[in-house]
């Protein structure tokens, strides 16, 4: 019993302790759920409205930059068009930054770097000098009527004062320097980058640049890029210009180029083949995400790397296109002295069964000076009556309307004489004592100008006679150009280079309607050399009128910079087919082939005889005129070997002396050939 005494005290005992220790958790506990209760009071209650703020205005932005273009190949893998690395001095304008705020960094920044100040504008100083809070409230004290303005209107009117009052005139050259970057940097969009100096930083000015970064919120140290030609410049009229950061958004384009994602002071294709290949060139931009809070950039993750641009490799031969460069000034330079009112001259090389471009060469002569200087893309944007080169498609035009045939296309060329008219006659029969009978093949032989008068009256349905009045319906006009157009010739080629002319058409009214004859024989239309070229290429491939390019293909980059893989290869482009039957393309090419080797002592392409491979031709002669006093236009296209065409020559020397002797024209084809069977193809093999 004693024992179960003392078991029931120390149970009492025990019991009497756990509720104490027990109410002592629970207000442990409840302290701290009334901690927890002040602290969500605290948050939700008293600043609530504060956290809730914060949360909102985190945000994340994007950030881009440039990457390399990519180059440009000649056709044998040269590099034409490359790039040039350097040093470049950036600014990436923050969410929220005052103008002030940027007036202290610019006038930082060119403590530790120099500026260029060549583009420094009066306007550029005033905002510069304005910014300074006591200098802006100065002025507007002196602004009649300051208190009635708006604010747009005050500024501007204290801008002019600055200007007026030459307050900028004592700037320091650091304070001018200061002035440009401020302009920069203003001008710039939020989170947008901009160049402040991108050629020229040296080591020390990268380092001291470099070790106050901290200091100067948005200044960054990047890389510029710019082209260059590290095998000559021989093409580069033809492949045109890449904007400088300087020069920024051409002009025109500016307001697209934004909405494409472009910086205002990005580097752009702006003219020609960089232009037109700028989507394959310019590359993707390198990405950056922007963590902000409350419009500070809190952090920066770099999402994507950015990717150089793509490759362009070219139809263009660079070592043949210096060559007809060279041969086509040589040849100018030449003649020049004894032709005062020639222009320049034009060349074109084309492949007649794909349409790429072998050489686009020309140059432009002063007439007052002589001097010669290259413009390759004349070629495609100066137009020229071109005269007899054409006759090959009013013959066709003859045969496909049907007033000629392969078996019945005899006519006898005299001089035409028509009511009210002066006479008109082909080359070797002004006077009618050289009077012939003439097959269409012969009539291109000898180059009959009334072999074409006759073949258009014939279409337009008038039935000739000597001393007639000549009526016709101006429907010959388009009949005519009909035929030419399908050829080439009086439309654009389509040319993957921008800014191709498309000609001159002659007035076609009645009253005109004998200019119809002229344009029968090539005297009165003009054509660019690059129509030339595509429509003696539609004769060589037997009837295919072929987009001309000078694309070849668009290629990656391998790891180590060379040329990657094909990504996109140019296929011909056939435009339209100049339906004709074999016999009817047999009466065409056989004159071109007795142009250069017939047996006629009036043949006009005998100089090429000697050409090998041989070649098929057409000379042309126009009559034109400088002012008042006359000259000539001479041209000539051509293709090679004749049985199986490989390539395509077509030029012209506009402004030629009148009734001159000079071969020019021929001469320099038969150099262009010689040129071709060496750098381009071997001639190993052909006939």
């Amino acid at each position: 019993m004693k024992f179960l005494k003392k078991t029931t005290r120390k149970n009492k005992q025990g019991k009497s302790q756990i509720p104490f220790r027990l109410n002592f958790l629970f207000f442990v506990v409840f302290l701290l759920f009334a901690a927890l209760i002040a602290q969500l009071a605290y948050l939700q209650i008293i600043n609530g409205t504060k956290f809730e703020s914060e949360v909102s205005s985190t945000d994340t932005q994007t950030e881009t930059k440039n990457v390399q273009r990519g180059m440009i190949y000649d056709s044998t893998g040269k590099a034409l068009v490359a790039n040039n690395a350097s040093r470049a001095i950036t600014y990436t304008k923050p969410l929220s930054v005052t103008s002030l705020q940027m007036y202290n960094i610019a006038n930082d920044l060119v403590k530790y770097t120099s500026i260029d100040t060549n583009t420094l504008t009066a306007s550029n100083k005033a905002d510069y000098y304005l910014v300074v809070p006591q200098h802006l409230k100065d002025v507007e004290k002196r602004i009649a009527g300051y208190k009635k303005l708006s604010d747009s209107e005050l500024y501007s009117a204290s801008v002019a004062y600055v200007k007026k009052n030459k307050l900028t005139e004592n700037m320091s050259l650091k304070q001018k320097e200061a002035a440009v970057v401020y302009s920069k940097m203003s001008g710039a969009y939020s989170l947008s980058t901009v160049y402040i100096k991108y050629s020229g930083v040296t080591d020390t000015e990268m380092s001291r640049v470099g070790e106050n970064l901290a200091s100067m919120p948005g200044i960054k140290v990047g890389t510029s890029w710019s082209r260059s030609y590290p095998n000559g410049e021989s093409v580069k009229s033809v492949i045109g210009t890449v904007t400088s950061e300087k020069q920024g958004l051409p002009s025109d384009q500016i307001n697209s180029l934004l909405a494409q994602g472009y910086s205002r002071d990005d580097s752009v294709g702006s003219s020609y083949i960089e232009s037109q290949y700028e989507n394959v060139l310019k590359g993707t931009k390198s990405v950056t995400t922007l963590e902000t809070q409350n419009n500070k950039i809190t952090r920066e993750i770099k999402t994507y790397g950015g990717k150089k641009g793509d490759n362009v490799v070219l139809t263009i031969n660079a070592a043949f296109q210096q060559k007809v460069q060279d041969i086509m000034k040589s040849a100018v330079e030449s003649v020049g002295s004894a032709n005062p009112y020639l222009p320049g001259a034009y060349a074109v090389v084309m492949n007649p069964n794909t349409g790429g471009i072998y050489a686009l060469a020309g140059v432009s002569r002063n007439l007052e000076t002589g001097k010669v200087s290259e413009n390759a893309l004349g070629a495609i944007n100066q137009s020229f009556v071109m005269g007899s080169v054409v006759k090959g498609a009013t013959v066709m035009g003859g045969l496909m309307s049907g007033v000629i045939s392969p078996e019945d296309s005899t006519l006898v060329d005299e001089p035409i004489k028509l009511q009210g008219t002066a006479t008109k006659s082909s080359w070797f029969n002004s006077s009618g004592s050289n009077n012939m009978s003439l097959t269409a093949s012969n009539a291109l032989m000898v180059s009959s100008n009334s072999y074409m008068m006759q073949l258009a009256m014939k279409e337009g349905g008038f039935k000739y006679s000597s001393g007639s009045a000549l009526s016709m319906s101006t429907s010959i006009f388009s009949k005519l150009r009909g035929f030419f157009n399908q050829f080439g010739l009086g439309v654009k080629t389509g040319i993957d280079i921008p800014g191709e002319s498309t000609g001159y058409e002659g007035p076609s009214t009645q009253s005109n309607i004998g200019k119809a004859l002229d344009l029968s024989f090539g005297n009165y239309d003009s054509y660019t050399t690059i129509q030339l070229a595509q429509y003696i290429s539609t004769i060589a491939n037997g009837g295919y009128r072929l987009q001309p390019h000078v694309l070849q293909s668009i290629h990656g980059t391998n790891k180590d910079g060379t040329l990657g893989q094909t990504k996109a290869e140019f296929s011909p482009n056939v435009l339209n087919v100049v339906s004709a039957s074999q016999n009817q393309w047999g009466v065409v090419k056989t004159g071109l082939w007795r142009v250069v080797h017939g047996s006629s002592t009036y043949r006009t392409g005998g100089t090429l005889s000697g050409v090998k491979p041989a070649v098929a031709a057409k000379t042309g002669t126009a009559q034109t005129y400088h002012g008042e006093t006359p000259t000539e236009t001479l041209s000539a296209v051509s293709y090679a070997p004749t049985k199986n065409p490989q390539v395509a020559v077509a030029l012209v020397f506009p402004g030629m002396a009148d009734s001159t002797t000079s071969h020019i024209n021929t001469q320099t084809v038969s150099s262009i050939y010689s040129a071709f069977w060496k750098y381009v193809q071997s001639s190993d093999g052909l006939d």
